[in-house]
């Protein structure tokens, strides 16, 4: 008969490998840059990017609000829903003329998978919100991907109230401006001028009146365009923020009809879980995560070793009985 010492050994190595297994089984993988930034541009304008005629109808679910008027195919678009900042109505939409009242997704992904997600555009939780019949699987996937993966906390580079950019390195956008923008929009920002809403832009206007739409498509281009893109460029949202500043410096036009997206009076109501706000929240999140990995880690191991303890028991009975 072994020895129960080296019994119990061999069960705590399999309890570390199936822990170790588990943990590799569960994590995510990563999908491509390729595959985020088409996801991203589905979540701008999906029609676009697919090369397809825009529904003519009005999305099932838009008639569940009444402060939002756009109507067609702007009411297809998950950014005219969720924001460019991806909050909903916690986010830049919470107030204003874009105002649904629709979720906030930076917070709901969380908790999420991808697979989770492509259920939830399928239509599991809301038939009214299936895009199946639209997009197909790959499609979807991307979206996924995009929202699981590709979305940050906007709040981190944008301020709310002001729309200022926070800790930005002027030189540093202005650099990525002259080397990767200039060509295009000019040494002004004035060389393309942008139809958005009935409204003629310029680079600078659109920078100063909606910082998350200029973020989002630094980061990931425009929809249906052909454009350098952030990501594939290896920028990191920084670097966008960073373009932010210095696009926020060019000359407008005076083409901005002032309607703010934001009501500064209106305070936010406080979100319950969600990511970290700040600095201490974010370490006392990482902590909070660690221990309960730690947690889970421990009385993984520890039902294995109760069950050595039990195996060594019920052999030594039996070498009892033998002898």
């Amino acid at each position: 008969m072994k020895n129960p010492r080296s019994v119990i050994v061999i069960i705590l190595i399999g309890a570390i490998s199936l822990l170790v297994a588990g943990g590799v089984l569960a994590a995510e993988a990563t999908p491509t840059p390729d595959d985020i930034i088409r996801g991203a541009q589905l979540y701008d304008k999906w029609y676009a990017v697919l090369g397809v005629d825009s529904p003519t109808v009005n999305m099932p679910i838009w008639s569940r609000q009444s402060t939002n008027t756009l109507s067609g195919a702007d009411t297809w678009r998950c950014s005219e829903c969720h924001g460019w900042d991806y909050r909903g109505s916690q986010g830049e939409y919470r107030a204003g003329s874009h105002y649904t009242g629709f979720p906030d997704l930076w917070t709901l992904v969380q908790g999420l998978t991808g697979d989770d997600i492509v259920s939830h555009l399928k239509g599991s939780l809301d038939p009214a919100h299936n895009f199946s019949t639209y997009l197909d699987d790959a499609s979807l996937t991307q979206l996924a991907s995009f929202l699981k993966f590709g979305i940050i906390d906007d709040a981190t580079y944008i301020d709310s109230i002001s729309l200022r950019v926070i800790d930005p390195n002027y030189t540093h956008g202005q650099s990525l401006y002259q080397s990767t923008c200039l060509a295009c929009h000019g040494e002004d920002g004035k060389k393309i001028v942008f139809r958005i809403e009935g409204i003629d832009e310029y680079l600078g206007s659109v920078a100063n009146r909606d910082p998350w739409r200029f973020l989002h498509r630094t980061r990931f281009g425009v929809a249906g365009t052909d454009m350098p893109i952030g990501m594939t460029l290896g920028w990191q949202p920084s670097d966008g923020r960073d373009i932010l500043v210095y696009a926020q410096s060019l000359p407008t036009g005076g083409e901005i009809i002032s309607e703010p997206t934001r009501n500064p009076q209106l305070t936010p109501a406080p979100l319950l879980g969600g990511p970290a706000t700040n600095l201490w929240t974010g370490i006392l999140t990482i902590l909070g995560t660690m221990v309960g990995g730690v947690v889970v880690a421990v009385a993984f191991i520890g039902g294995f070793v109760l069950l050595a303890l039990i195996v060594v028991i019920i052999l030594r009975k039996r070498s009892k009985r033998n002898s």
